[in-house]
């Protein structure tokens, strides 16, 4: 009869083990209200990084550089005064004489029209006396450049580049901020892991007690005993690994959002960015059709083509057409002027052009290359989004799976308790019944995790985790802070 007694109240204690063990996930909501630790909410986390991170700043500042791109790269249409001054000596006639210059241009790029004003005075071999002379001409393309072409062509790729650019600095930050979103989700995979292995551990302490108790009662032998410290021991070994692991993480945390001090927080549950629901093909056509990705291959494509025809263009001779008016006479007044009124053609022809054919055969290969690279870009995409997409589904139902491994193990630790108790099993197979309910547990945490971090891959991959207008302001900031400083 005492026996007996014991026996009842020993499945008591290991059925309050149970509880309080298969419950661990409801214990740690609890633990989360109850605690006087800072909670750092995943949107909070996103907030504190991308203002404090300064790692957004260093990609964003490469936007203050495209403004100049264009200034960079097209010729300038800036007004040009220029002034020669030089003593001229005449060693045969014995005299000498200062000669001046003085001269303004100015060029119309997007026309390829050039202006030119010049004034000059000075003494002459035939004559000892001073003569001026001031002429204005206008030079015109008609060839190479013809009216601008050339350099309209140039302003097309530049606007390009730029636009890529832009694009690319996008997504140099929607990398960035997947990388430390995926910080944020292992960080909450380590936190939730080590609640699991403090509960186990606390847990198999109660039960090591317990034995300890029914040993005392000869109840249980003392191999029973030496096999759950054994166990207790393993419980405790994992929970300092992911004590350590906790630390890892949540050092990395802090240095994203620039935190330092002694000064901790926890993380919470960060919500489910999207879902694949509509099917892979449905997503990955709108990918297609929506995205920066392609949106960057059709630019490039359209770049490529007007390289070529700029090639095309230089592959002609110089020719511009001259017209223009001079008035020279004698002393600084120009005093009895003569007026002459002029208009004809300069020409500059190389006849190999070795090196405008080359450049112009190169662009073609260039140009083939770069449609060649968008077909194959789709390609790799596609077979890249299709996989991601199957790792997704995976997860999704290994999910599931975990959640009915979690229920199964734990009625089946319910019924090994009680059969223990009895005399039914052996303590091996009691101790087995306690590991596989804390694998399930951390195997549902471990898919979880992994769902969440496959998603964000798949946003980062679509382009679909950034929008420009969604850091416009932050890149107005970082212009206002260069300009102020």
């Amino acid at each position: 009869m005492k026996n007996h007694i014991r026996s009842i109240i020993f499945i008591l204690l290991i059925s309050c083990f149970i509880t309080v063990s298969g419950f661990s996930q409801g214990k740690q909501e609890k633990l989360d209200e109850k605690t006087t630790e800072e909670v750092l909410p995943f949107k909070e986390f996103i907030r504190l990084a991308t203002t404090n991170d300064t790692e957004f700043e260093q990609i964003l500042i490469d936007e203050l550089t495209l403004t100049y791109q264009k200034a960079l790269q097209i010729p300038a249409k800036d007004l040009v005064f220029s002034v020669k001054q030089q003593h001229e000596m005449y060693l045969s006639q014995n005299r000498e004489s200062p000669d001046t210059t003085l001269g303004l241009s100015k060029l119309f790029p997007y026309t390829g029209t050039e202006l030119s004003l010049s004034y000059e005075v000075g003494s002459s071999i035939g004559s000892s006396s001073e003569s001026s002379e001031i002429s204005f001409s206008i030079a015109q393309p008609i060839a190479e450049n013809a009216f601008g072409r050339s350099t309209r062509l140039l302003d097309k790729i530049v606007g390009l580049e730029v636009d890529i650019a832009r694009h690319q600095i996008i997504e140099a930050y929607e990398d960035y901020l997947a990388t430390i979103m995926t910080v944020y989700y292992t960080w909450y995979e380590d936190y939730q892991n080590l609640i699991i292995a403090r509960s186990s551990y606390k847990e198999n302490l109660k039960l090591l007690d317990n034995i300890k108790e029914r040993q005392k009662e000869n109840v249980a032998l003392p191999v029973d005993v030496n096999k759950v410290q054994l166990q207790l021991l393993s419980k405790k070994e994992k929970l300092i690994e992911l004590e350590e692991k906790y630390k890892n993480s949540f050092n990395v945390v802090k240095r994203v959002v620039r935190r330092t001090g002694e000064k901790t927080f926890i993380p919470k549950e960060p919500f489910k960015y999207t879902s694949l629901e509509k099917g892979f093909e449905y997503n990955f056509e709108k990918f297609t059709e929506e995205s920066r990705t392609f949106e960057i291959l059709k630019k490039l494509e359209r770049k490529s083509s007007f390289q070529v025809d700029r090639d095309a263009d230089d592959l002609l001779p110089s020719i511009d057409f001259l017209v223009g008016y001079k008035v020279a006479g004698e002393k600084y007044m120009i005093e009895e002027e003569d007026n002459m009124l002029f208009a004809g053609i300069s020409i500059e022809w190389p006849f190999s052009d070795q090196v405008e054919k080359a450049e112009y055969e190169v662009s073609k290969i260039e140009d083939r290359k770069t449609n060649l690279s968008t077909k194959n870009t789709y390609y790799k995409l596609h077979s890249q989004l299709s996989n991601l997409y199957l790792e997704i589904k995976k997860e999704e139902e290994l999910i599931g799976i975990a959640d009915e491994k979690i229920r199964l193990a734990q009625e089946i630790l319910e019924d090994e308790s009680e059969n223990y108790s009895f005399g039914k099993i052996t303590l091996n197979d009691y101790i087995q019944a306690v590991n596989d309910l804390d694998t399930a547990r951390f195997n549902k945490i471990f898919h979880e995790s992994e769902y969440k971090k496959l998603l964000i891959e798949w946003l980062r991959l679509t382009d679909e985790l950034v929008e420009r207008k969604n850091i416009s302001s932050k890149i107005e900031k970082v212009k206002e802070k260069y300009n102020s400083n």
